[in-house]
């Protein structure tokens, strides 16, 4: 599977020269080009991405700010003219950093290691019938857990609670991030905040769904999708299915 990558910059020739390089890595695809943070967050507000090419100078919001405004945190690596960022990129835990101007070697130095992180990342196969992934829940400890067992995940700005029926494992990952993770057809994300295990839903009223006795909000963009995969019948929303406003 391709990393689906975005390049945002307010010059244009820093973005066709990130686009040219990224158009000889086959195993990365760029979804998008922003000339300013802004534009980008309303894309992000509708899109999941794996990796953000981040320039730091940028008038009105700049790259740090961006981040910090992030809700969920795809991987990002920083691009600027200069170096006294590196420090603070850092602290916000950034994928790289790259000063300008960006040579090939360095681009695809930047690009493997993101991809070597998302191949860590991705669920493994036990040998036994059932699937499951290994996640860090402390500095040195990772807990194996089978993927029939999470209900949800729920998402803790940069963090994610896993929910189980004996357990909740709080990790350093973002809800988009861990999502890409699971299959598709037994995890669907229903809200901003949420992704569900479809078969362990018990419940489905209105704009909202039940889980182990827990009730959970399915957000208005992604109520058609979620009620056609749960019901599997092809499902549009009428305005009285809305019986709250989502926060």
């Amino acid at each position: 599977m391709k990393l689906k990558v975005i390049l945002i910059d307010d010059e244009p020739l820093a973005i066709n020269v990130l686009n040219s390089f990224a158009s000889q890595v086959k195993d990365i695809e760029v979804c998008a080009t922003f000339g300013n943070a802004i534009d980008a967050l309303s894309y992000l507000q509708k899109n999941t991405v794996d990796l953000i090419f981040l320039d730091v100078d940028m008038p009105i919001l700049d790259g740090l700010s961006f981040i910090k405004s992030l809700h969920q945190k795809p991987n990002i690596i920083l691009t600027t003219a200069h170096e006294k960022y590196a420090l603070q990129g850092y602290e916000l835990e950034v994928l790289d950093y790259i000063v300008k101007p960006v040579s090939f070697p360095r681009f695809l130095l930047a690009i493997n290691k993101a991809i070597k992180q998302s191949y860590q990342q991705k669920p493994e196969t036990s040998t036994g019938n059932k699937d499951y992934l290994f996640v860090k829940i402390d500095k040195k400890k990772m807990k194996k857990i089978f993927l029939d067992e999470i209900l949800a995940v729920e998402s803790l700005k940069d963090y994610i609670k896993i929910i189980t029926p004996t357990q909740k494992y709080i990790i350093h990952q973002t809800l988009s991030s861990f999502t890409e993770q699971l299959p598709k057809d037994k995890f669907i994300r229903i809200h901003r905040s949420y992704t569900i295990s479809i078969d362990k839903v018990t419940v489905v009223e209105g704009n909202s769904i039940e889980i182990g006795g827990t009730r959970y909000t399915i957000g208005r963009s992604y109520l058609n999708e979620v009620k056609s995969t749960i019901l599997d019948i092809n499902f549009i929303y009428e305005e009285d299915d809305i019986e709250e406003k989502e926060n």
